[in-house]
């Protein structure tokens, strides 16, 4: 395959951690709501509504307040109290100004890559003020030569983007954690993807082994090994 033109990194649970915001706050309202169902089943409600309204909402932090709202409605006829909606909007808003903290080895394997000359984008999906907000917080705004956000990462969507910039798929790498997202469209266009796996995974973004079986892509340990990648197929 040629030397890469664009490398694309993901953002949320690739350069800082997301998912587990998400999760402590889920646990914190299951326990706050407890008195309306068992953990499994306010969390069976909360999927299945989160997956219902996915194609209205999008991702991030208001889907989740919205969805969450829902839930309880539904699991108590209506009769859930404005106090409790408040509760599910303060934690929800917490979600949305969170400090961002890096994970390990970000800055300088992002400083390492960019050295290489090759345009850097940060690819990532969900609400776009959002995700501009994160961003902003991150500090990382400079590193990058793109920014794209959009609201899913399949294959239409890469196609559209690498169009747009004038690059083939072979000569375009997406590094993240999600095999659903960054990694699954990108093998089957053609591109090269690199999964850098996060310890905890968004329940809709789990694939099955059979989805995986004939796909292509890297594997890393940590994003530290990402440059040395870089430097291989370079």
């Amino acid at each position: 395959m040629p030397a890469p033109r664009l490398i694309a990194f993901d953002a949320d649970d690739t350069l800082w951690p997301n998912q587990p915001h998400f999760d402590l706050a889920e646990a914190h309202l299951y326990e706050l709501l407890s008195h309306y169902g068992t953990p499994e089943q306010l969390s069976n409600q909360f999927f299945a509504l989160q997956r219902e309204n996915l194609h209205l909402f999008g991702y991030g932090a208001k889907s989740f307040m919205l969805s969450m709202i829902e839930t309880v409605i539904r699991l108590t006829n209506g009769q859930v109290s404005g106090q409790e909606i408040q509760h599910i909007l303060d934690y929800g808003k917490r979600l949305l100004d969170y400090p961002i903290e890096l994970l390990p080895h970000v800055p300088e394997v992002l400083a390492t890559v960019q050295a290489q000359g090759i345009p850097l984008m940060l690819l990532t999906k969900g609400d776009l003020f959002d995700q501009e907000s994160k961003l902003a917080r991150s500090g990382l705004g400079d590193l990058f030569d793109h920014v794209e956000i959009v609201s899913e990462k399949n294959e239409a969507t890469y196609q559209r983007l690498l169009a747009r910039h004038g690059v083939p798929p072979e000569e375009f790498v997406m590094i993240g954690n999600s095999l659903k997202s960054d990694v699954l469209p990108v093998a089957r266009l053609g591109g090269r993807a690199v999964y850098v796996p996060y310890y905890t995974t968004w329940v809709m973004e789990r694939v099955s082994e059979e989805d995986l079986a004939g796909v292509s892509f890297q594997e890393v340990a940590s994003l530290a090994e990402v440059p040395g990648w870089l430097a291989q197929i370079n």
